[in-house]
Order: structure tokens, then C-alpha cells, then sequence
């Protein structure tokens, strides 16, 4: 409840300025406390960014770190149409093919256009079956052509009828097996061939190539491994040509170790990991030359700083030079990069095992891995050394919180209790102001026995 005052009607005093000045010395101890809290605040926010970075760098790190990561083996093909892919068992090699044959699906095209209301079956209830890969379904229509196409489809049973117009304005029945290869062949009962004509059947058939004299098939246009972990992928339109095989479509498939992609990603995280250095010392330094970093004395973020200079070091106390990754005098990272490929180029396997993490229980982890797992231990929610010092720095905050608003309150009652006092005193001066005019009055009121 806030309290009036009369500010200087009985004594000349200016009494709400000397209240604020008074004011403002009893609110020295919560600016104090506010000070606190907005120091803490930035903390927290540096802490923050930390942890951000950290994270961020914990992923790109933790994707270098898989084996299969350094699977680099990659496939080129010398035409478009035949195209090839590698898996982490691909070894190097070479080959030159030729297609015999594409695979192509199972097909039925009837002679004879109609029109789409034709009656195009021998049985008079309009059933029919449709009989594929094996599998038999009974189907049901009104039994003209449009019904017949319409249940087919309805039916989803891998294959689609569709009524293709010729120039006279009817339709001939074609019917197409969604996948290619035998897998897919179909037949159809009670459909009328005098109506219809007869159908001319394109077998459903999978493709054969020619690798160097070898004859490879597959039921489809896909060869899985066609040598071990490459696979070969045939386009739709390749060409295959028994009569001219000149005319047929050929290609040189190429498998080998493409460096260039794998370099990329050590540059990369070599870059991240200087770019969070760099931010950790701007954030840390204690301020004996440059200015005083917001972080400067906080534990866990030298701690992660010193973590990250030292994963250079395997726990052999071996480095990373040898792979083309050292610390300069600065306490940063320089990638060699020509020195890696060399390195990467002698022994794949070797390398890929200083970054990655072991496959082998107790083993020691690569580099990639050291820098996951020390970004790992900072920012992790539960155990992290930044996320629980940010924690700390919430509670402290929240503290503060509590004291300033206390503070408040106390400063508040305080406002009160001194334009209650100064209230009363220019009451009891204004009271004094009264009664000695009243006493002047009756003074000079008194005859002057002078005269």
C-alpha cells in the first residue's frame, strides 16, 4: 500500500528528492545482486553457444567415425544407360559388357479394336480369372471391355489393363505385368478371342549381359553383385541387337579407391574443430593481453579446449602426423592434405582404422571417435561437463532471482516507512508553524504599557 507524503509544505525541505536519494543507497545492495545476474545471464548465453558448437561438432565427428564412412571404392560407367554402384566390399576393377538382352514384362496384346461396351467374354456372368506368378484370383464384370479393364485393375494383383485407341475409334486389350522378368507371367480364362482377336504374348524374360566372354543373367534389369559389392543397373532404353551385336549397348565399368571425397570430410571436420578452438580461446582468455573473455576461469569449457588439442594424441601417446594432422605452436590443427592422400592411397584400411572407431572391443579409437567422445562429455544432457555447469549457472540465476524480487519487497516497505516519517514531520512542523502564529498573534494582541 503506497503511502503520500507532503514534500516540503511545513519545513522547505524537498523531501521526495532526499527520499529517492536515500533510496537509491538502500537499493545498492540488489543492483549488486543485479549485476550478479546480468554477468551470469551472459555466462550462461557463452555457455550456451558452447555447448551448441560442441554438439555440432560431436555429429560431424560421430559420421567420420563410421567404418563405413571410408568405404570409397567408387564405380563410373562410360555410358548413361548402364550405371553401377559400390558397397564397402567393392575392390578395385575393371569390365566391359555388352547387353544381350534387357529384361522386359510379361505382355498380351489382343488383334481385334472394340468398343470399350463390347461383351469381350465367353462366360455370361461376367467372371473371368486371372492366374499370376502362380497365384489365381476370381474376378468379376459386367463383362464388356471397359468392366473387364477396370476389374483387372481393381484386382492389384501385378498387372494393369489398359484399352489402347486405334485409329478407327475402338480399343485393343493390352495387358502389362508391373514388374519385368518371368516372375510376373500371367493368363486369363473365358476372355473371347472371335471378339477380342487372337493375343500375341511378349514373354516376360530377365536380362543377360556379356561381361568378357561370361554370359550374366538376372530376372530383372538390376545385377546384385554382379562382382562383389557392384552392382549393375540397366536404363530403359538400352539396346540389344543378336543379329548386329555392334549395334547393341556396351559399357566399361570402373571401380576404384576416390580418394577425394573422404579427404573432403578430414578437411572438413579439421576446420570445425579449429573454428571451436578459436571460439574457446576468444571465450577463455584470461585477459593478460587482448580483452577478458566472458568464459575466463570457467572450468569446463578449458577443459573441453585442452580435450580437443590433445585428441591428436591416441592413447599410445601416438599422433595423428603420419595421416597428415598436427598441432602448431598455437595449439591449432593443420591438415596436410597432400600427405593424407599418400598415405590413404598405400593403405586404405590402415588409415580408415587411425579415424574410426574400433570394431574390436578395447581397442584403441581413431581420431574422429576421440573428438566425438570428447565432445560427447561436454555437451551430453545428463553427464556433460558445459551442460551441468550451465545448470549450475540456471540455479544461480534463479537464486538471484528469488533475492532480487526479496529485495524488492524490502525496499518497497522501506519507501513506505520514510514518507510515513517524513510525512509526520512536516505535520508536527505545520502544527509548531500554527500554534506560534497563534502566539505571535496573541503577543501582539497584548497593550503596550510603554507608551
Amino acid at each position: 500500500m503506497a503511502t503520500s507524503s507532503i514534500s516540503g509544505l511545513a519545513s522547505g525541505l524537498d523531501s521526495a528528492t532526499i527520499i529517492d536519494q536515500l533510496m537509491q543507497l538502500e537499493a545498492m545492495s540488489q543492483n549488486r545482486l543485479k549485476t550478479q545476474q546480468n554477468t551470469q545471464n551472459s555466462v550462461l548465453t557463452a555457455l550456451r553457444q558452447v555447448n551448441t558448437r560442441a554438439s555440432t561438432l560431436g555429429s560431424a565427428a560421430a559420421t567420420l567415425a563410421k567404418p563405413e564412412t571410408w568405404q570409397t571404392v567408387k564405380g563410373t560407367s562410360s555410358n548413361s544407360l548402364v550405371s553401377v554402384t559400390t558397397t564397402g566390399s567393392a575392390i578395385a576393377t575393371r569390365l566391359d559388357l555388352t547387353v544381350l538382352r534387357p529384361a522386359v514384362a510379361h505382355q498380351q496384346t489382343f488383334a481385334t479394336a472394340v468398343a470399350m461396351d463390347a461383351q469381350v467374354l465367353t462366360s455370361a456372368d461376367g467372371a473371368f480369372e486371372l492366374t499370376v506368378g502362380g497365384e489365381t484370383k476370381s474376378l468379376s464384370s459386367d463383362g464388356s471391355l471397359a468392366g473387364v479393364v477396370k476389374a483387372i485393375n481393381e484386382a492389384k494383383a501385378g498387372v494393369t489393363a489398359a484399352p489402347v485407341r486405334t485409329a478407327d475409334g475402338a480399343y485393343r486389350l493390352q495387358i502389362t505385368a508391373d514388374t519385368v522378368g518371368s516372375e510376373k507371367a500371367f493368363t486369363l480364362t473365358n476372355l473371347d478371342e472371335t471378339v477380342l482377336g487372337a493375343a500375341t504374348t511378349r514373354t516376360g524374360v530377365g536380362a543377360q549381359i556379356d561381361v568378357g566372354g561370361i554370359v550374366a543373367e538376372s530376372a530383372t534389369n538390376v545385377f546384385t553383385d554382379l562382382v562383389p559389392g557392384v552392382t549393375v543397373t540397366l536404363a530403359d532404353g538400352v539396346v540389344a541387337d543378336a543379329l548386329d551385336p555392334s549395334k547393341s549397348t556396351k559399357a566399361t565399368l570402373t571401380v576404384a579407391q576416390d580418394s577425394s571425397g573422404i579427404t573432403s570430410k578430414v578437411k572438413d571436420l579439421v576446420s570445425q574443430v579449429n573454428d571451436l578452438l578459436s571460439h574457446l580461446d576468444t571465450q577463455t582468455n584470461p585477459g593478460a593481453t587482448g580483452t577478458k573473455g566472458i568464459l575466463a576461469g570457467e572450468a569446463a569449457s578449458r577443459g573441453l579446449r585442452s580435450a580437443l588439442a590433445s585428441s591428436v594424441f591416441s592413447g599410445d601417446n601416438t599422433s595423428m602426423a603420419e595421416v597428415g594432422i598436427q598441432t602448431d605452436r598455437s595449439g591449432k590443427l593443420v591438415f596436410d592434405e597432400a600427405k593424407f592422400k599418400d598415405a590413404y592411397a598405400k593403405d586404405p584400411a590402415g588409415v580408415a582404422a587411425r579415424f574410426t572407431t574400433s570394431a574390436t572391443e578395447g581397442a584403441q579409437a581413431g581420431w574422429a571417435a576421440r573428438v566425438e567422445g570428447v565432445t560427447k562429455a561436454a555437451h551430453d544432457r545428463d553427464t556433460g561437463s558445459v551442460t551441468t555447469a550451465i545448470s549450475g549457472r540456471e540455479t544461480t540465476i534463479k537464486r538471484l532471482g528469488g533475492d532480487i524480487e526479496a529485495w524488492d519487497r524490502r525496499l518497497e516497505l522501506r519507501r513506505e516507512t520514510l514518507q510515513r516519517t517524513y510525512t509526520a514531520l512536516e505535520t508536527a512542523l505545520s502544527r509548531l508553524n500554527s500554534q506560534g502564529n497563534w502566539l505571535a498573534g496573541q503577543i501582539s494582541s497584548l497593550p503596550n504599557y510603554n507608551n
